[in-house]
């Protein structure tokens, strides 16, 4: 699997992030998305709301296998 950089914005210039700098996938959400009680990192995706840049197959896999969800819910209790 490729490296994975996750980023929960808080406000413009303020991120809380987590994974090494020269990631293959960066996965960037709002802070206030990502707090809410039903968030579903592959629905954020879906509606635009998670943006994700890298490889698309792997972008999909991430979110399938629910790392994405893990890693965002863990960074988001540091906001």
């Amino acid at each position: 699997m490729s490296s994975v950089q996750y980023r929960i914005v808080v406000a413009k210039k303020d991120e809380r992030i987590e994974g090494p700098d020269d990631a293959d996938i960066v996965v960037t959400v709002p802070a206030v998305d990502a707090a809410a009680a039903d968030f579903d990192p592959t629905v954020a995706f879906m509606r635009g709301k998670l943006k994700a840049s890298g490889h698309s197959g792997e972008i999909l896999e991430l979110l399938k296998s629910g790392d994405a969800a893990t890693a965002l819910a863990d960074l988001v209790t540091t906001v």
